[in-house]
């Protein structure tokens, strides 16, 4: 929808979508593991290393029957708006606790270290994370946490060691309900005439 307006109304609406490009498997693979990795610090009540220093104080969310629905693809943590009926839902990798407030943590895999904008890529996603806690009774931080891991160096055993960075940044829940509520006005609305490249002549 951010990229072209045109393109979401006719997915969503007349369920005409974008051809589809094959997806890596290396980032499905290590989202599992990661999964599994934190969720073996949140049994012990810890934290993993690569955050350890920087999120002291915190804990890891620990409902974990809770958790595992909200990272489901195909059902996640929702909201529905009450006026048009239209859904909402996003598939969240994990949250940090303290003094009962939420906090994202996102996983994000690369193949190279970061650039200096690489985190304002996700700013609506976290936004919409934010603002899906708060309509189901969260109280949440005004900012979330990006952690990325890319690939370092290879051992001579034939290891491969990732690096990572942790990104703080500040989310706004009114902004990801002002472009819940932009989506909601594109799907209730006429199909937009402006089209990109994956649209024109559709």
């Amino acid at each position: 929808m951010l990229e072209c307006p045109r393109c979401f109304y006719l997915q969503i609406v007349k369920n005409i979508k974008r051809p589809s490009s094959v997806f890596p498997s290396l980032p499905s693979g290590m989202d599992k593991i990661l999964k599994e990795h934190f969720d073996r610090f949140m049994k012990k009540n810890e934290l993993p290393p690569e955050i350890k220093e920087e999120c002291a104080g915190y804990g890891l969310f620990n409902e974990k029957s809770l958790l595992d629905l909200w990272r489901n693809n195909r059902k996640g943590i929702e909201f529905t708006d009450p006026k048009s009926g239209i859904l909402l839902h996003g598939a969240i990798d994990n949250l940090l606790v303290k003094d009962g407030k939420l906090v994202g943590l996102d996983y994000k895999t690369r193949g190279y270290p970061l650039k200096e904008d690489t985190h304002k890529h996700y700013q609506a996603q976290m936004d919409l994370y934010n603002f899906l806690l708060r309509k189901n009774g969260y109280k949440t931080e005004e900012f979330t946490y990006l952690l990325f891991y890319f690939p370092k160096e290879v051992k001579e055993t034939g290891e491969v060691i990732f690096d990572t960075e942790l990104k703080k940044i500040k989310t706004s829940a009114l902004n990801g309900e002002k472009i819940f509520n932009k989506a909601i006005s594109l799907i209730q609305g006429k199909e937009p005439k402006e089209s990109c490249e994956w649209c024109e002549g559709k």
